[in-house]
């Protein structure tokens, strides 16, 4: 867009969608960047069906308990807040008054949390967030086993959006060693899985993953009809 298309734009409508993705380990047959790969892919395709205007995607997140696989980056919990709400302020001088994020990673939610009550508070303006593993499109699909981090559905996806960056030869399955204690604490994913799969990869497939996207979508298109009222 040129400033004048996004002015034109904003004289129309006060929502955009905002991607924020992660570079983290997905096991050895996936890419670094599986988490932004797809929530990238699917605020673009949200966008082109809706003509909802879409930000650029945030890459990197909060994933400090995958850091001991290489190749994974992290910044600070603070770090993403402030960055995503200085994003945001900048939107709400143009009107903007709502942002739907397309989170790809888990480990970004809390902190996500708290943007959207900041962001309301300080600026006025309803952050809401969509994770695509929370569609109740997934459990029609995929079994409980197939859900897990880099398992069969996150699989399915990176192989039908970036076939060329999975490594079929290195798929897997792992079963978690967790704690048998009722309470919570912070863990490192390579205490609980080798691999950092969770769960089973084995049955993943570029058809599978075609069918998911295409029912995310339908459910995150309603999600956008909704807010944009």
């Amino acid at each position: 867009m040129s400033y004048e298309e996004a002015s034109d734009y904003f004289s129309k409508r006060d929502i955009a969608i905002l991607p924020i993705g992660s570079i983290e380990q997905h096991g050895p047959a996936n890419p670094l960047g599986t988490d932004s790969i797809i929530a990238e892919a699917l605020a673009k395709e949200a966008s082109r069906r809706t003509g909802t205007l879409c930000l650029p995607l945030i890459p990197v997140g909060i994933s400090f308990h995958h850091i001991n696989f290489p190749g994974t980056l992290s910044v600070s919990e603070r770090a993403l807040e402030q960055y995503t709400l200085d994003l945001i302020s900048s939107l709400a001088r143009w009107g903007v008054r709502k942002v739907l994020i397309i989170n790809g990673h888990g480990g970004n939610l809390p902190t996500l949390q708290i943007l959207s009550r900041r962001a309301r508070e300080d600026l006025g303006v309803y952050v809401y967030i969509y994770q695509w593993w929370n569609s109740p499109k997934l459990e029609d699909l995929f079994d409980s086993e197939e859900r897990g981090h880099a398992a069969a559905a996150e699989t399915s996806l990176i192989m039908y959006l970036c076939p060329e960056a999975v490594n079929t030869q290195k798929l897997r399955d792992e079963s978690l060693s967790r704690e048998e204690i009722n309470a919570v604490r912070f863990v490192y994913t390579d205490e609980i899985s080798r691999s950092g799969i969770m769960g089973r990869q084995s049955s993943a497939s570029a058809y599978r993953g075609r069918e998911l996207f295409e029912k995310i979508l339908e459910d995150l298109i309603e999600v956008i009809e909704k807010i944009r009222g």
